[in-house]
């Protein structure tokens, strides 16, 4: 066992199979680290599982849209799908994007547009009696047709504004607004990221509060008052052969544990009735056996291919709709990522890991709309709370997660085992997730003066309008007339997201008004980044391509490629070349790092 454990930036030097803490005493298995392959299985088998319970929701909703809810096997190809995606977006983003440990999830977001897509009168399903729209009178026989029909539709604008998500990245445009963006537009944006979803967990929590309450407290006990407790276990390895280690189980699977004891006592509960076997019942999702016909229906083997449901079609409408859902997606996996470095201890991701991540991400989407998904991919904040609780942020971690939804999607009975899992259980632990992304965000703020009167004031009104506003669009949905109902529309999914909200109103507020670099924690923020000679922080390396930066380093005309670990998104010279480092803008006196500064390459 003492064998396995090797960091992953390290060379020739052996590391405890034990997790034994950084020297901060702050993560167990940092981001470049390698835990051994059988705790690899279960942390990432841990993540796959609380990414399930809002991923798994999309098919469902989406099969009703597209006049599909009655067909069993249609869900079934939408669930395959939708794990097969994700799981191959996590794995892409993880090795090749932003490269920190964020799982890639369906997008709610997208639901929105959807919906307003298929209320148009010509995507009405068809009536109980047989009749059929206009649109469908040439294939009225054809029932796969019907649904198949609005699923092009939704492919085709999916496609086109994922393709606009890539360009955005690959060109550096968001990348380029970094310069203005502070603690002050990080700390609202994720903060408002975990407070904007309690109403799904809360969803989820609503089906039984006594099992999710018996869910998030078994998290919290065993995060908090067993975390130390190092449990004896049989163990093996070539110099030692069986012996028996001990291993802070507590800390490290609290959510595997949690689950398990949740899922048991749901099991108990359902077969002694305690639960309603009523469908229409509020407590019936506790019941393990609620969705026992996902298991029936999904088949044993399913491979999603491109233009499974025919040549994908777009309308002007739809693509606005799906437009404003990609904005607002980029916004959030901004925040995430930022998140996901704070929570990992790690350094901000830089410009080129922000780009890379989202043209990453797009790239993953327009994928999803070929092979049929129906929606989009994004990052999921829920797993990157659940760093903060297990201290584990391995990369490698999150791609075995990702094998492991890809694995899920293409044998579909091992799938919907994981989706057997009960509503309150997922609730409690997503409970404790939100509430950990929302605290991340918050302690942003030691960067800046919070004895600042300019500080507190910008932070209120970021905060309090980043949910106010939301709520008053989902009130009044057809409040905004512009007279253009494309633009009403962007505008309804700006406005509606919260951290789009909260995030836009902190970044201009801390631009705007005045205030040294030591105030607003832009010169800490900084010189978590770069060195006091301009170079870079050795582990900001994490966010290299694998394999080939070291060969990027030596062609100084990739330090303009916006995607490349060379760049540093803050030059304006456009010319091939040799770089001296500047100072930054704001008149910080920082340095940029040395573009010329060899660095050996990150491992896979």
């Amino acid at each position: 066992m003492e064998d396995e454990g090797r960091r992953a930036g390290t060379a020739k030097v052996d590391v405890p199979a034990e997790p034994c803490p950084s020297e901060q005493g702050k993560t167990f298995y940092g981001v470049e680290d390698v835990p051994p392959v059988h705790l690899c299985f279960l942390f990432g088998l841990q993540q796959a599982i609380l990414c399930l319970g809002s991923t798994l929701s999309i098919p469902f909703i989406i099969s009703g849209m597209i006049c599909a809810e009655d067909e069993s096997d249609v869900r079934a190809k939408l669930l395959s799908i939708t794990m097969f995606m994700c799981g191959l977006a996590t794995v892409l983003q993880s090795t090749f994007g932003v490269r920190l440990g964020i799982v890639q999830g369906g997008s709610h977001t997208f639901i929105a547009p959807i919906v307003a897509m298929m209320s148009l009168s010509k995507w009405s399903c068809p009536h109980p009696s047989g009749e059929v729209s206009v649109n469908e009178t040439s294939f009225a026989g054809d029932k796969d047709e019907a649904w198949q029909l609005r699923m092009r539709e939704i492919q085709g604008n999916l496609i086109l504004a994922s393709l606009t998500q890539v360009i955005l990245g690959c060109t550096g445009v968001m990348g380029f607004f970094l310069r203005f963006i502070g603690p002050l537009t990080i700390a609202p944006t994720i903060s408002l990221i975990g407070l904007s979803l309690t109403g799904v967990a809360s969803a989820f929590n609503t089906v039984h509060w006594g099992i999710a309450s018996l869910t998030f407290s078994l998290i919290a006990i065993f995060s908090l008052f067993l975390a130390r407790i190092q449990v004896p276990l049989p163990s093996f390895s070539m110099k030692r052969k069986f012996h028996m280690t001990r291993f802070p189980v507590f800390q490290l699977l609290p959510v595997i544990i949690s689950i398990c004891i949740g899922w048991f006592v749901c099991y108990i509960l359902t077969i002694t009735d305690t639960f309603p076997n009523d469908r229409n019942a509020q407590s019936y999702y506790a019941r393990t056996d609620s969705r026992l016909d996902v298991m029936s229906g999904m088949p044993w083997f399913y491979i999603p291919y491109p233009f499974i449901f025919g040549t994908p079609t777009v309308s002007a409408a739809g693509y606005v709709g799906m437009l404003a859902a990609t904005l607002s997606s980029v916004v959030e996996s901004i925040g995430d990522y930022f998140a996901a470095a704070k929570i990992s201890h790690g350094t901000p991701p830089p410009p080129h890991a922000i780009n890379r991540g989202l043209a990453m991400e797009g790239f993953c989407s327009i994928l999803s709309g070929l092979v049929g998904a129906g929606h989009a991919t994004t990052s999921y904040s829920s797993n990157i709370g659940a760093i903060g609780i297990t201290k584990v942020a391995s990369r490698r971690v999150f791609q075995v997660a990702g094998i492991i939804l890809v694995v899920g999607g293409v044998v579909g009975k091992i799938g919907a085992v994981l989706t057997l899992i009960p509503d309150p259980v997922i609730g409690g632990i997503l409970t404790v997730v939100f509430g950990m992304v929302t605290m991340v965000g918050i302690s942003t703020l030691q960067y800046t003066d919070m004895s600042s009167t300019r500080n507190l004031t910008i932070m209120a009104i970021a905060i309090i309008l980043g949910l106010m506003v939301p709520q008053w669009i989902t009130q009044n949905p057809n409040a905004i007339q512009t007279g253009h109902s494309e633009f009403d529309q962007v505008l309804n999914v700006l406005l509606g997201t919260a951290m789009f909200v909260g995030g836009f109103l902190g970044c201009l507020l801390d631009n705007l008004v005045p205030g040294t670099s030591e105030e607003r924690g832009i010169k800490k923020w900084r010189e978590s980044m770069y060195d006091s000679n301009g170079k870079v922080i050795e582990s900001n390396v994490q966010y290299d391509i694998p394999y080939v930066t070291k060969y990027i380093r030596k062609v100084e005309c990739f330090s303009f490629i916006p995607i490349c670990p060379t760049f540093d998104g803050m030059s304006d010279n456009m010319s091939c070349r040799k770089r001296r480092p500047r100072d930054f803008d704001m008149n910080l006196g920082d340095k940029h790092p040395n573009e010329n500064n060899e660095q050996n390459d990150t491992k896979l």
